[in-house]
């Protein structure tokens, strides 16, 4: 293995310690051509400085209102990202109104006073921007990110919903979203696969009325039980501006902001007092044992310890455990349960929230071990033993601290990466500058440290210890339960009366009404591009990214899915995973190590078309990162132990992805449009029989024919000239070899028409739906790319007509979508959504109402013009971050673009009219033409089914028929 210098973290660390604050006598420092409107004070700047580089500057005001407003300007993109973070999430709940945080957060996108139900999405859409909220244990937070020229709409919108929002929310859209809540948690949590892990652990861990002992987004019995007037009195107590932090980040005049967050923020009353919650200590007396069986491939153990909070000075010792424990190739756990084939995969995680953390280890057992979850439970014990022997290692230290510095760092690449870690440092620690104690903390942290937390908070302390298995198989759990959630106490339900409800009532100076005008169209500067040529023909197509000090590069090997024979399906991925492990020169363990004290990543992965090598390093590291990069695909060991562990992963992998209702539905549909004869209709990582079948031999084959400089390019973007960032690319120029040829496409299937293809999936809470049929390849600017334009109103996202009727009129679904996909040779068009078991066959009646109507009807002229403003608009945010750059650079090479092919769509944008898109709508949207498949309880929707009328064709989960009528 190449020598590799590292630069030494303390070193590092300089770059962001020395203080770039103004002294605290000169809270205005900076200010004094700056005319502040009166409602805002600033208390804080904070600016880069020569000796402080990684630092995000920013200026801290407070309203008289309390609302607290951080700007951080950053022109170098023509976009603006706000974010409203509310101190309240899930610990705020009252016991019995679990899900209200969650709750509210949907109900926040309902409509206001001023902006009509519908209206936000709207207007973020139709400005070219993105939107969403979430919400946790500690808060909620709604964010955007927009064209530079609409910040001022979007600053009125956050207003009106903070302070205009209750008399908008009406009986009607609380049971819409109460539906639609419900749909959400049975898609994420029911549905899912160990979807109630981590419900049923918190629920052990934390005694009982503790705050994080339900589940964020609530139990279903808690949202059946309370009514409108409960979710008014929860805006009402914890939505003032008192407990908020407006945070902007991007292009933007900031006398004009301030200008705009006094006229709109200015108003709105403060809200109650909010005082921090009490931080209770959590300790169990006793292992807890319980147990649940699941529709599951893989036995999981999870083991999960209360430890401290979020911020206490034991947090970092204790990441620091968590890493050499559970985290990566160098850990133990990986050593004596991975490596060794016991387990799939094994790992532990620290999860720290502001009022406790836990500790936890995670344990997916191989089926092909032959061991119960006792056994791994022991296993697991007895590397904390081995922890204790082993002690903390230098590297151990190393690795956490650059972890730590290379996230912060990787996440000033985009403005809504800097503006959360304000967001988020501000609520947390007060300070919205908190990085450099915050990398301090894991800086001090010593091996002493890290033995003491070990002994304090894990060695032989009672955990939770939850055991989820395959339904049938409970002999293998870890032990019988010894503990089971005591029934809930339910305080008796009294709804409160909208007359006992103290409304806060801004008074205004102005038409709130009247939403603001646009400002002028930023100019778009797409990436400079340059080319280049390896000395063996590899192409380079680079671009300059000088935000961050960071690199991101793309070497891309047209050999893929679509390479392999069927009766080998899977050998591409297997190939790539190969080449993530020992190299001639050094262990899988080793080069490990040798990337996390790196603060980079070097990862190969596989798809349909191509075997991709992806790399991130922060720039001073790049010779070393690309010389372990050029080790792994030029000299992989193909070990036959590496090989044997691989492949047993793969297999589990094959099987856990059967019990996934998406994948399943993902993989049948892929069957019936493409048949059973072309290796993409597949999962890319291949089908049971044929990966068991796989040797090390086929790998090598596989490498050999198909890993050439020849069918090669690489997309690079990083903070150096082309000069500098080719001669670092070098290490790529000496790799030699030709391809085979490729493989022409199997004829693809006759579609069955007027039958519903239906697959049984006993017990499944919600209902996959998929709709469609082929459709042409990709082209960036001719059929293809205008067939994308005809679909974005009926399908293309929350503004659409699928998912307004499905899910807000009818609450049938969490989300309900239509789109084009399209490769080299060969596209499709699906709608989907997953739904509720009960609507299942409403559903598919509404898709096909909708999609029918469209191609009758065609588009509207407000659906033009919105197209028009939306499209037209949102390529302001498609090129900030180098991952955005590496896309378009990519494009641009797979495809064979030509560089000004952004424009060519734009044009064409501007000039499509309704007489082409309907055309388009009525030629490509047959839905007699159409594929309709369901993967379901059989027993709840079959007799749903029937009365649409259709055939039933029943198919297992690989798509082979199983019954028919």
């Amino acid at each position: 293995m190449p020598k590799i210098r590292l630069l030494a973290i303390t070193s590092l660390l300089a770059l962001v310690t020395a203080c770039g604050r103004p002294p605290a006598d000169a809270p205005n420092a900076g200010a004094e051509k700056l005319t502040i409107p009166d409602s805002l004070t600033l208390v804080e700047a904070v600016v880069k400085t020569p000796d402080r580089e990684i630092v995000i500057p920013y200026r801290k005001y407070v309203m008289d209102n309390g609302l607290t407003v951080i700007l951080h300007e950053d022109d170098s993109d023509p976009i603006t990202h706000v974010d409203v973070t509310y101190h309240v999430g899930s610990a705020r709940e009252d016991i019995g109104k679990s899900g209200f945080a969650h709750f509210f957060e949907h109900m926040m996108f309902e409509g206001t006073e001023n902006a009509a139900d519908g209206e936000h999405a709207r207007i973020i859409v139709e400005a070219g921007g993105t939107y969403n909220g979430s919400t946790n244990v500690d808060r909620t937070n709604y964010f955007q990110t927009v064209p530079a020229n609409q910040l001022e709409k979007i600053l009125w919108l956050e207003a009106d919903r903070m302070g205009f929002l209750l008399d908008a929310v009406t009986q009607e859209k609380f049971e819409i979203q109460r539906a639609t809540v419900k749909n959400e948690r049975g898609y994420r949590v029911d549905n899912q696969p160990y979807g109630r892990v981590y419900e049923r652990v918190a629920e052990a861990l934390y005694p009982e009325g503790h705050p994080y002992s339900w589940p964020t987004i609530g139990y279903i019995e808690d949202l059946e039980r309370v009514g409108v007037n409960d979710l008014k009195a929860f805006f009402l107590r914890w939505y003032g501006p008192n407990n908020a932090t407006l945070t902007i980040g991007g292009r933007f005049d900031e006398a004009e902001v301030l200008a705009w967050v006094d006229k709109y923020f200015g108003p709105i009353p403060r809200g109650p007092e909010v005082e921090p919650l009490d931080r209770p200590v959590v300790a169990l007396e006793s292992d807890r044992y319980l147990s649940l069986e699941d529709r599951v491939a893989l036995p999981l153990l999870f083991m999960a310890f209360p430890t401290v909070h979020a911020m206490h000075e034991d947090e970092a010792p204790l990441d620091v455990f968590t890493e050499i424990l559970g985290m990566g190739e160098t850990s133990l756990l990986y050593k004596n349960l991975v490596k060794t084939q016991l387990a799939v995969q094994a790992g532990t995680s620290h999860y720290c929230q502001e009022l406790a953390c836990m500790f936890a280890i995670s344990v997916y057992a191989n089926p092909e071990a032959g061991k119960g979850l006792a056994e791994f439970e022991a296993l697991v014990r007895e590397s904390m033993r081995e922890f204790e022997e082993r002690g903390v290692q230098p590297d151990d230290l190393e690795r956490v601290k650059m972890d730590i510095v290379s996230g912060k760092i990787y996440g000033l690449e985009s403005v809504a990466g800097k503006v959360s870690q304000l967001a988020f440092y501000e609520t947390f620690a007060g300070d919205p500058d908190y990085t450099a104690e915050d990398i301090a903390r894991y800086e001090n942290v010593t091996a002493e440290d890290v033995v003491r937390v070990y002994e304090r908070y894990i060695k032989g302390k009672p955990a939770v210890i939850m055991s989820t298995v395959p339904a049938g198989q409970r002999a293998l759990v870890a032990k019988p339960d010894t503990w089971q959630r005591p029934e809930r106490k339910l305080p008796e339900y009294d709804t409160p009366e909208e007359s006992e409800l103290a409304y806060r009532r801004a008074e205004d100076d102005f038409d709130r009404s009247a939403v603001p005008p646009a400002g002028e169209n930023p100019t778009l500067t797409l990436p400079e591009i340059w080319r280049a040529e390896l000395d063996n023909g590899i192409e380079v197509l680079g671009a300059l990214n000088a935000e961050t000090p960071t690199a991101a590069i793309r070497l891309r090997i047209e050999a893929g899915q679509r390479h392999e024979p069927l009766d080998k399906l899977g050998l591409a991925a297997l190939t790539a995973e190969m080449l993530n492990e020992s190299t001639t020169e050094s262990s899988n363990e080793e080069l490990s190590n040798a990337l996390a004290k790196l603060g980079s990543s070097v990862r190969f992965g596989a798809g349909n078309e191509a075997t991709t090598l992806t790399i991130r390093s922060l720039s001073w590291n790049l010779d070393a990162t690309l010389a372990i990069a050029a080790e792994q695909l030029l000299q992989p060991a193909f070990e036959p132990d590496d090989f044997e562990k691989v492949k047993a992963q793969l297999l589990q992998v094959i099987r856990h992805s059967k019990t996934q209702p998406a994948t399943t539905a993902a993989t049948v549909y892929q069957h019936l449009l493409f048949g059973r004869d072309n290796a993409f209709s597949y999962l890319n990582i291949g089908t049971e029989e044929t990966v068991a079948n796989l040797t090390l031999d086929d790998v090598k084959t596989f490498y050999a024919e198909h890993y050439a400089p020849g069918i090669s390019d690489i997309v690079a973007v990083s903070d150096q000239d082309r000069a500098a960032l080719l001669e670092k690319l070098a290490v790529f120029a000496d790799w030699e070899g030709e391809a085979a040829p490729d493989d022409a496409l199997a004829r693809f299937p006759k579609l069955p028409e007027n039958t519903i293809h239906l697959v049984d999936r006993p017990g499944s809470a919600q209902s996959e739906i998929r709709i469609g049929r082929r459709a042409m390849p990709y082209d960036a600017t001719g059929r293809y790319y205008r067939a994308r334009l005809m679909n974005f109103p009926l399908g293309g996202g929350s503004h659409s007509r699928i998912y307004q009727n499905l899910r807000e009129d009818k609450g049938f679904t969490y989300g309900a979508y239509s789109q084009f996909n399209g490769e080299k040779d060969f596209g499709s068009f699906t709608a989907q959504a997953a739904v509720r078991q009960d609507a299942t066959a409403a559903a598919i009646r509404e898709f096909e109402k909708e999609i029918r109507t469209y191609a009758a009807e065609g588009i509207t002229e407000p659906e033009l013009s919105f197209l028009r403003s939306a499209i037209g608009q949102r390529s302001a945010r498609d090129y900030e971050t180098p991952s955005q750059k590496l896309g378009f650079l990519g494009q641009i090479l797979v495809y064979d673009l030509d560089t000004d092919f952004v424009q060519q769509q734009n044009e064409i944008l501007a000039s499509i009219g309704k007489a082409e898109i309907d055309a388009l709508a009525k030629d490509l949207l047959v839905f007699d033409e159409m594929v309709i498949l369901v993967v379901g309880d059989a027993a709840v929707v079959r007799p749903q089914l029937e009365a649409l009328g259709y055939e039933i064709v029943e198919l297992d989960a690989d798509g082979k028929p199983a019954t028919s009528t």
